[in-house]
């Protein structure tokens, strides 16, 4: 099922057959593989079992998680569905809810340029060289504030992250390691096209979004701004594609 928009469904249900503290931690290691489950909470007591998710699961996607172990089964027709909204609502579409965004760019930009000084002999080449390094360096930071919040929020919309929920995880890491490589001028042709990849990659799950209009929160600075998603978050990602098919087409 898709998510539900801006919401937290929360899911309650009996797991039978956990007996010790190491049955929980399975069952929640088991639960918690989904990319989509943002949380679980189990009552060893009572088996009573509570998951987190933007997605309306099903009652047979739960069983199947738990299908490797057969002596942890679900109580029939225990599944409760009650919508909780959690976190912030988005705002409206405009030039001050993306200032902050706007304004970080402006700053790596003008950075990109002074290091340059006195501008002597100034190169398209090695600004762009710089403002990627920039880019992968302080959006990953933001992204690391808070990285179980930026895992969340980029899972409602990237590919890879909703069926993989440790690529959420990683994804920061990927950055900055990009941003130090830009910066260190190590691997050119290597980070070049990681980038394309990489960026190339996650603007696949940006595109569907806007093209389906989901009202959902951009990861792009991780859970430290409300920006919804948009078109600038296309721009913004192929943007730093064709820079870096630039600087390849023009490697020395």
């Amino acid at each position: 099922m898709p998510p539900i928009e801006n919401t937290i469904i929360q899911q309650n249900f009996l797991v039978k057959g956990m007996t010790c503290s190491a049955c929980l931690a399975k069952v929640e290691y088991l639960l918690k593989s989904d990319a989509r489950i943002t949380d679980v909470e189990i009552d060893l007591k009572t088996g009573k079992t509570t998951l987190f998710s933007p997605f309306a699961l099903e009652e047979p996607e739960i069983r199947d998680l738990l299908k490797q172990y057969p002596k942890y089964t679900i109580q029939k027709n225990l599944l409760l569905q009650t919508p909780k909204i959690e976190g912030r609502e988005l705002p409206n579409k405009s030039f001050s809810t993306y200032w902050p965004l706007f304004l970080i760019v402006t700053f790596i930009t003008g950075t990109a340029v002074i290091v340059q000084f006195p501008f002597d002999d100034f190169s398209a080449m090695l600004w762009m060289q710089h403002f990627m390094g920039g880019f992968f360096i302080v959006f990953s930071f933001f992204k690391l504030l808070n990285l179980k919040g930026f895992s969340n929020a980029y899972a409602m919309y990237d590919v890879l992250a909703m069926r993989w929920k440790f690529y959420g995880y990683l994804y920061p890491f990927l950055e900055l390691s990009l941003g130090i490589l830009y910066l260190t001028f190590a691997a050119p042709l290597f980070t070049h096209w990681a980038t394309v990849v990489l960026l190339g990659f996650s603007s696949i799950g940006v595109i569907q979004s806007n093209l389906k209009n989901k009202k959902i929160q951009c990861a792009c600075l991780g859970d430290v701004f409300n920006l919804p998603m948009s078109t600038v978050t296309i721009v913004e990602d192929l943007l730093m594609v064709a820079m870096a098919l630039t600087m390849i087409l023009f490697h020395n």
